[in-house]
């Protein structure tokens, strides 16, 4: 099974978390016996090169039978070329959250889509804090442009205003005068939809230049490393939404925090929703070559509907091959992630 997770790029600061947690979902599908009567290995690729570099490293190792499925946490922009390019071949599990609207044959995505997501948490702020005009920053690519489509639907409907709207190319580290015009805006709020390195540098430009005492922050896409990164005095006014916290109070969640603490020790890369994305996309593969007795993607995608099992999530399912999960807010305390409401 190939692991596409990012080692490099403003991503690539998610790619520790994302490769312990698919390892440790690889070793708990063992101990069970495998998938199949075989065992399960992983074959990492680096997605946090060009995409057309990764879909060509993934189209080689489908053709000589090096790999049966494909899953792992990358960008939209690296799935739009690999989902084409893999073709329904084998089963290709995305685990990122993402804008929505994937359907190609044979893939099937774990993470969370604007409809669970971003909608609920825009609507929270709308009722719960009056927070309705919003200032838009995003990298410039696929996913931060659908979401703000998105987002400007639901805006309008609760009575919300994006007041601007703003995408730096990837990797960016001035955010000056983007800084300029959030100020200039007169928004309640921030809607951040940059990746990792991205998120890091403006959040520290951010506080630096005093928004975050009258200005909020939400980002859809922010962890623990970022918030670790961009450092405990810059996350003042900062919430995100989630399927996943490591500090969230469930059974489901908290055993998997001490399994992974267990297996990895106290220095281990962060625990996060995006890392646990990809465990959650090997135990789905590995779920639906169970219930199809197979590992093509004609006989998975048939059995896929409706598919039900019990993950750190909590109980999840499959509609539409996008799986189902409730969905949590966030602020951030410090450098952790203090959850205070179910969407």
């Amino acid at each position: 099974m190939a692991l596409v997770i990012p080692l490099q790029g403003p991503a690539g600061i998610f790619g520790p978390s994302c490769e312990s947690c698919a390892t440790l979902a690889v070793e708990d599908i063992n101990a069970e016996g495998g998938v199949l009567g075989r065992e399960l290995n992983l074959v990492p690729v680096d997605g946090g090169t060009a995409p057309a570099t990764v879909a060509a490293e993934v189209d080689a190792l489908i053709r000589v039978g090096a790999i049966e499925a494909v899953t792992g946490w990358h960008i939209s922009a690296v799935r739009e070329v690999i989902a084409p390019m893999i073709g329904g071949r084998v089963p290709y599990a995305y685990t990122a959250l993402y804008e929505g609207g994937e359907h190609r044959p044979g893939v099937f995505m774990t993470g969370e889509t604007p409809d669970q997501q971003l909608g609920p948490a825009l609507d929270w702020f709308a009722r719960s804090v009056g927070v309705r005009r919003w200032t838009i920053v995003g990298d410039d690519y696929v996913w931060p442009r659908s979401s703000a489509r998105t987002a400007r639907r639901f805006l309008r409907q609760i009575g919300g205003t994006v007041c601007d709207e703003m995408y730096v190319p990837l990797g960016t580290t001035d955010f000056s005068e983007v800084l300029h015009r959030v100020e200039a805006s007169g928004c309640e709020a921030v809607l951040m939809l940059l990746i990792g390195q991205d998120a890091v540098e403006f959040n520290r430009a951010f506080s630096a230049w005093g928004l975050d005492r009258d200005v909020l922050r939400f980002s859809s896409l922010i962890d623990e490393n970022v918030l670790l990164a961009s450092g405990a005095d810059t996350t003042r006014g900062l919430m995100t939404s989630a399927g996943y916290f490591e500090d969230l109070a469930t059974t489901s969640g908290l055993d998997f925090a001490a399994t992974y603490l267990s297996r990895f020790g106290p220095d281990a890369p962060v625990l996060n929703s995006l890392g646990e994305s990809c465990y959650e996309g090997v135990r789905l593969l590995t779920e639906l070559m169970r219930r199809a007795a197979s590992v093509e993607v004609q006989p998975m995608t048939s059995v896929s509907e409706g598919l039900s099992y019990e993950s750190p999530r909590g109980t999840v399912e499959l509609r539409d091959r996008h799986l189902r999960q409730t969905v949590f807010l966030a602020v951030a305390d410090g450098l952790l992630w203090d959850v205070i409401q179910q969407l």
